[in-house]
């Protein structure tokens, strides 16, 4: 069997998706294969990846994702490798691919939060994109032989809305990212001094980052403590714009780093005092499964998929309520014995996640879908 995974958005740069598609690659090598594997890299993350399995080759496809070429390219070259079975990780499949395939859906944000808020694209091109993209998620989950989701919530949210089989959607919970160690790193150059709360991800408007530097701003002035918020992600259109908001100009004790490596990040978190979600969309909470790794307690909003994927091992407030968020970080950060069993909790809850039972559980998708052709 030959199997084909498009591995365009690799790596951590991408955010969770690129770390899920990276996790689940070298993790899938690890296994003891009978199948062959080509991974199609852009040559941007070429370098990031070099096959330590004979059985994985990487093939060139530099094709932007979300545009005309990934439509009428894509299809093309992935079929000179004679793939029997295709893997898209996201929901941005070439309607022109008539070939088996399966695909991860992590969410339906795109259909839940359509605003122009949203988009750096002006209104005309925004409206075009979104209704383009619209179609291609409905061919997506409507051709899929088998569709994969992180959480229940994301898989009752594909039934309800698109009417797929139960049966046709498999959830397979991700493990927390295996860092590298680095004994040099440190969280001096990025402006970061402890005691700290931290968040690590995008600034898109259902990360809520605008309602945290609300709350952030009345946690100061209520409790007058010498923490700081930092907000780690990569410099963007969406971060250029908090930064330059009124909310972020009135909020005390703020630091945003841009992007970390990952040979950086496990030292900010082992050095935090709190993990903040406060989002309000989320189809898994992946970086929260990277703070309770590093025995950093979680606070998180208690919107969609991040009750079933947190379980008891997180603090949860309104994500509409500052109110409801300051007293949370307030006791995440005093209560002891709580931070302790909350703690403790997350560890019990990291058994049940695993980036090997991932890939193990995909591999099962992938024969058990060829056999089915």
């Amino acid at each position: 069997m030959k199997i084909g995974i498009d591995a365009r958005l690799y790596g951590p740069k991408q955010g969770g998706l690129g770390r899920y598609i990276q996790q689940l690659i070298l993790n899938l090598e690890k296994l003891d294969l009978d199948h062959e594997f080509v991974i199609f890299l852009r040559r941007e993350n070429w370098d990031e990846y070099s096959p330590t399995n004979p059985r994985f080759i990487k093939v060139l496809a530099d094709i932007p994702w979300y545009g005309w070429k990934e439509q009428f390219l894509l299809p093309n070259l992935i079929d000179r490798q004679k793939i029997d079975l295709m893997h898209f990780p996201h929901w941005n499949v070439p309607i022109f691919y008539r070939r088996p395939f399966v695909v991860t859906i992590h969410d339906l944000l795109l259909l839940h939060f359509p605003t122009r808020r949203a988009s750096s694209l002006n209104a005309p091109t925004y409206w075009i994109k979104n209704n383009v993209f619209k179609i291609v998620i409905k061919h997506a989950i409507k051709q899929a032989r088998c569709i994969i989701t992180p959480s229940d919530y994301t898989k009752k949210d594909i039934q309800n809305t698109f009417h797929r089989a139960a049966e046709d959607i498999t959830v397979l919970h991700q493990g927390p990212t295996a860092f590298p160690e680095n004994s040099r790193a440190s969280i001096t150059p990025y402006g970061i001094r402890q005691p700290f709360v931290m968040y690590v991800g995008v600034a898109y408007p259902h990360k809520n980052l605008s309602f945290l530097l609300k709350a952030w701003a009345l946690f100061k002035k209520t409790y007058h403590t010498d923490h700081q918020l930092v907000l780690v992600g990569k410099e963007n259109y969406f971060y250029q714009q908090l930064l330059s908001s009124d909310v972020w100009k009135k909020c005390p004790d703020v630091c945003h780093t841009g992007f970390v490596p990952d040979d950086d990040l496990p030292k900010i978190y082992q050095s935090a005092s709190l993990y903040v979600m406060p989002s309000l969309y989320e189809g898994y909470a992946l970086p929260c499964l990277e703070a309770m790794r590093y025995k950093l307690p979680v606070v998180s909003s208690q919107a969609t998929c991040l009750p079933e994927v947190l379980k008891g091992a997180a603090l949860y407030f309104n994500p509409f309520d500052t109110n409801s968020l300051v007293e949370t970080i307030h006791r995440g950060l005093t209560d002891m014995p709580l931070r302790e069993t909350i703690i403790s909790a997350g560890q019990k809850l990291l058994t049940n996640y695993s980036a090997k039972t991932l890939a193990e559980k995909t591999l099962a998708i992938y024969q058990k879908t060829v056999d089915n052709i």
